[in-house]
């Protein structure tokens, strides 16, 4: 099995920056999935790394899921507090081209918990200039 890519700021910024054309107008052709996925996950990292712990799952189908939030860690079943996105939403909000309430109003932003909404915290991860 491979190693999980850790979240190294230069490579996620490059990652990023990959598909940050596609992100500010999607009639463009979207990018290849290999592209697509390394920016959701390294993102989705970033975010684990800023938050760590395991109150929240945060769940970017079909490239990842991670833990964060210090607080009660959940280990069996479906987790209590559970933040779901495509992966272009998920970009939006990451890099502040979108905000946690615009998803939430947009409908494109799934929140289930008292603590899910915690992570908006934390976004954006950092902006794409």
């Amino acid at each position: 099995m491979a190693a999980r890519e850790k979240a190294d700021p230069a490579k996620t910024r490059q990652a990023v920056l990959a598909v940050a054309d596609w992100l500010r107008d999607e009639s463009l052709p979207a990018p290849d999935r290999e592209g697509l996925a390394a920016a959701v996950r390294l993102t989705a990292r970033t975010l684990a790394a800023v938050a760590p712990g395991a109150s929240v799952e945060v769940r970017i189908p079909p490239f990842v899921a991670v833990q964060c939030v210090a607080g009660p860690r959940h280990t069996r079943g479906t987790p209590p507090n559970v933040v779901e996105t495509d992966p272009r939403t998920w970009l939006l909000l990451a890099t502040g081209m979108m905000s946690f309430q615009d998803a939430r109003d947009a409908g494109v932003l799934s929140l289930s918990g008292a603590r899910a909404g915690e992570i908006e915290h934390c976004l954006p991860l950092f902006g794409v200039g």
